[in-house]
């Protein structure tokens, strides 16, 4: 459950400055713990608990001097107990109240039991590994029953005597029948539990596309609606693939900067697909603009592959302005910089150290030159003789062959091997293989 990387400071809470981007889920960074209440304020005796995954809940405290930040507790639930970790306490609680629109003054809030012991630890880690195989069974009962829900996760209480299933549908599930076989299976009780595909990704987690651990499922709680005319105002392309997070819905990211494009689309004309018109009657219409940098481009209309124009904003407006005026301004087209060397050519830079791009290249060719010229076992240099010189023949006509078919009636038979005669083979012991061999004379 902690931080194996050592980036969490146990006496102030879990900072989430962990190498691995955050070693819980939805941290909370308690920076009022190293301060001393003043002596008429009564310690706040609430604590909040984190049980698996993003699970939340607010228990009391009979003395809070016994419990301390990232503690296994026992607490008090429907028919048993549960064990969690205290995850924040003191008056930073009371915000979080707040934030869930609770009082402090509910008589709702069950109590925090006792100190978890080591037997306790030890069967809340038997649960955490009942966990798997538990979920692969309950996944082919429900394929077995046909019916259309995916289950996500599951949860053990800390006494072992329920078990909590969590799953995901698109339409209503009639899983009575799941449940019967459910507690036959596994001798528990059985409480199956609906989520959405966002709180199925914040209780599994992830790797998002931007390479970080998801939002969801380190500090982001509350899940607004995500339209694509988010994704419309930043010019972004409409490719589901793209917009979309490990939950299969828009990514919740798409309204971080939102606020920002909206601000800064103010500044631009409201029309769109502005034309620009020039000198000469030359036509310019917007093809792309940059939005964070203030600045449109324009492409000649009637010229194909003619020069862009990137122009500021104020410009713009001023340019339509003069247009609606009857004015044309004159067109100032920006020089293209070129890069120019001493040779007047574009030679290669090495900024690195390495040496030629080719130099793999050359050093494979001289490896297959070496390898080509080595003598073979039992021969010389290839290169010993000299090469024959050929000698200078008179060059005449050529006879012209015949294209008679020839008659290789009476032709001797070539020496092949199947007309190669049969010769004896000089093996004195071929017929009797028993046969001593002959001793070789001295």
């Amino acid at each position: 459950m902690g931080c194996g990387s050592g980036g969490c400071s146990t006496g102030g809470g879990c900072s989430g400055g962990c190498s691995s981007g955050g070693c819980n889920k939805l941290n909370t960074y308690d920076w009022l713990a190293e301060m001393d209440l003043p002596p008429h304020m009564k310690p706040f005796d609430i604590v909040e608990v984190q049980f698996k995954g993003t699970r939340k809940e607010f228990y009391k405290a009979n003395n809070l001097n016994d419990f301390f930040i990232n503690e296994y507790v026992v607490v008090e639930v429907e028919n048993g107990y549960d064990i969690g970790k205290v995850n924040l306490k003191g008056e930073l609680v009371r915000l979080q109240l707040k934030k869930y629109n609770r009082s402090e003054f509910d008589t709702d809030f069950k109590k925090i039991l006792r100190k978890a012991n080591e037997a306790d630890i030890t069967k809340h880690k038997e649960n955490k590994e009942l966990e798997v195989p538990t979920m692969y069974k309950a996944r082919s009962i429900a394929m077995e029953l046909g019916l259309s829900m995916k289950l996500s996760d599951v949860e053990y209480q800390g006494d072992r005597r329920k078990a909590t299933f969590f799953y995901t549908a698109d339409e209503r599930v009639d899983f009575r029948e799941l449940i019967k076989k459910l507690a036959d299976s596994f001798k528990v009780r059985i409480e199956m539990r609906q989520i959405g595909y966002r709180q199925e990704a914040a209780r599994l987690g992830g790797i998002g596309s931007c390479g970080r651990e998801l939002c969801c499922s380190t500090w982001l709680t509350d899940f607004k609606l995500v339209n694509t005319s988010a994704a419309r105002y930043q010019n972004l392309s409409l490719n589901p693939l793209k917009l979309s997070g490990q939950c299969g819905k828009l990514k919740c990211c798409l309204n971080f900067e939102l606020d920002s494009y909206l601000e800064a689309l103010k500044e631009f004309p409201d029309e769109n697909n502005i034309s620009l018109t020039f000198e000469d009657n030359r036509v310019y219409k917007q093809v792309k603009t940059d939005i964070l940098k203030r600045v449109m481009w324009f492409a000649p209309f009637t010229e194909a592959g003619g020069e862009w124009l990137n122009l500021p904003v104020a410009e713009v407006r001023n340019i339509q302005s003069l247009n609606r005026k009857g004015e044309f301004p004159p067109l100032l087209v920006q020089e293209k910089k070129q890069l120019k060397t001493e040779k007047g050519e574009l030679e290669f830079k090495n900024d690195m150290g390495t040496g030629s791009l080719t130099r793999l290249d050359e050093r494979d060719r001289k490896r297959k030159g070496k390898g080509n010229n080595r003598p073979q076992q039992g021969q010389g240099p290839r290169n010993q003789n000299p090469p024959k010189v050929q000698q200078d023949r008179p060059q005449g006509e050529r006879p012209v062959a015949d294209n008679k078919p020839q008659d290789n009636r009476n032709r001797p038979p070539q020496n092949n091997r199947n007309n190669r005669p049969n010769r004896p083979y000089n093996n004195p012991n071929r017929n009797n293989p028993n046969k001593p061999k002959p001793e070789n004379p001295t």
